[in-house]
């Protein structure tokens, strides 16, 4: 076994979900990943803690059964609901054995499946919670790298001493949260503004996500005005999405496009009200992640640029007196921030051409 793997695994267990003796940890990992499961399996046990391992989202097997249901007969499955309720800790592996198995399922299916799935959607983000990835020959191929390639980068990203990142990180949160306004320039194509006003901002250094490296907060959902356009992919449902801009007025999507598979991102921004609001701006700040491998794990947290999410946002960013913006969706897409663009926050610049002013 790659060494690499029990790493990443004691990663995991002893950073990102903090594990303790007695927790019951739900592990969801496909059959490609079973080299991670087994060895988080076994560190688990020798935590005195109590696994249950159970296939990944959006492989062959979820597949088959979306393709099948009748989007009407979909609703919130309470064995499921009840698994999660009684969880303490919740993994999710991401491996594509093949990175298109989604796509044969309708965009009316995968609606009414994530409106059905959203409570426990809920459920789960209440718990110690952990999304990561396993190199696997799918996922390579995605990301158009040889398999030896792939794993260099996918660990070279993850397996990385969290404290210091986080330090790094930290530098951007102390400028963004006590900010009122955030504006994003790129090229002329995009021109964003939105108030972030008494909104939390999060240090992602490897909890919630692993790989981290970004710093994400929520925008005050009426107070988005503008025009961006997200010129890196976006892989949904196993298909990708090229070009997409949006046009906000009042907070809320007004006018939109994609250049290539423009149906699925309708099928996004139609599932609900909530879906045609921002609920994530966020930040990439992990250097090594250095390249575009159509994974929005890794690609959201790239060096150089920023993402913005559609739909729900985050409850830990949002104050109490506060309704956070609700949606059975949260669809990231990206702006690369290398060229000609810049991040001003309280009319100061802090980035410009990728560079933090702290960097310089």
């Amino acid at each position: 076994m790659d060494e690499r793997v029990r790493e990443h695994a004691e990663i995991i267990v002893n950073h990102s979900l903090d594990v303790e003796p007695g927790d019951a940890v739900v592990v969801r990992a496909p059959s490609v990943a079973d080299e991670l499961a087994v060895t988080v399996s076994e560190l688990l046990g020798e935590r005195g803690a109590y696994p249950l391992v159970m296939s990944g989202r959006r492989d062959a097997k979820q597949a088959a059964f979306l393709a099948a249901a009748d989007p009407a007969d979909l609703d919130t499955p309470d064995h499921e609901q009840a698994l999660f309720d009684a969880a303490d800790a919740v993994l999710h592996v991401r491996a594509h054995a093949n990175a298109s198995e989604m796509s044969d399922v309708d965009a009316d299916t995968h609606a009414a499946y994530n409106q059905a799935y959203q409570p426990i959607q809920q459920e789960i983000l209440s718990k110690r919670w952990c999304l990561t990835q396993h190199p696997s020959p799918g996922s390579a191929q995605l990301a158009e790298m040889s398999s030896r390639s792939y794993a260099d980068f996918v660990y070279g990203a993850m397996n990385k001493d969290w404290e210091e990142q986080r330090e790094h990180q930290e530098q951007m949160v102390e400028i963004l949260d006590p900010a009122e306004e955030v504006r994003i320039v790129s090229g002329d194509t995009t021109d964003l503004r939105m108030s972030v006003a008494d909104m939390k901002t999060i240090n992602d250094h490897g909890k919630n996500n692993l790989p981290g490296g970004e710093v994400f907060t929520a925008p005050v959902p009426d107070s988005v005005e503008g025009e961006v356009l997200f010129d890196k992919p976006l892989v949904h449902q196993g298909q990708i999405v090229e070009d997409v801009r949006l046009e906000f007025e009042g907070g809320e999507v007004v006018d939109y496009e994609a250049g290539k598979n423009e149906d699925v991102l309708t099928g996004v921004l139609e599932t609900d009200e909530g879906a045609r609001r921002l609920g994530e701006l966020g930040i990439g700040m992990n250097r090594d992640i250095d390249r575009f491998t159509y994974n929005m794990l890794f690609d959201e947290k790239m060096g150089d640029t920023v993402h913005l999410a559609v739909g729900m946002a985050y409850d830990i960013c949002v104050p109490d007196d506060r309704e956070p913006n609700d949606s059975a969706v949260h669809v990231d897409m990206i702006v690369d921030m290398s060229e000609d663009s810049l991040i001003e926050v309280d009319g100061e610049v802090v980035q410009r051409d990728g560079t933090f002013r702290f960097e310089e």
